[in-house]
């Protein structure tokens, strides 16, 4: 089920960023349990980011569509503060941050 999540996860896209919420490194915490409840501590690139109330709500709703899952639970934080060393290298070369 967490390959699933993960799959879905790597669907969901910061507007202003071209790259997915996983490789952004917005999800600190990803876990289920052996009941396919799914719990996701997440973040944004700031607090007063634009889609501060839109994308935890797309992340759960998008979860909550996988077949078998439980409850989802999406938590909002920013502690630790995010940057850009939390990307994938991946996601640094698809904006041009690696040379």
């Amino acid at each position: 089920m967490k390959e699933k999540v993960t799959e879905v996860l790597q669907s969901i896209y910061d507007p202003e960023i071209p790259v997915n919420i996983w490789e952004l490194g917005f999800i600190y915490k990803l876990e289920v349990n052996e009941n396919n409840d799914v719990y996701i501590l997440m973040t944004l690139t700031a607090p007063n980011c634009p889609v501060a109330e839109t994308l935890p709500t797309e992340v759960e709703t998008k979860v909550k569509e996988i077949p078998g899952v439980g409850n989802v639970t999406v938590e909002l934080t920013f502690e630790p503060a995010w940057d850009t060393e939390m990307m994938s290298e991946s996601a640094k070369i698809e904006l041009n941050l690696l040379y």
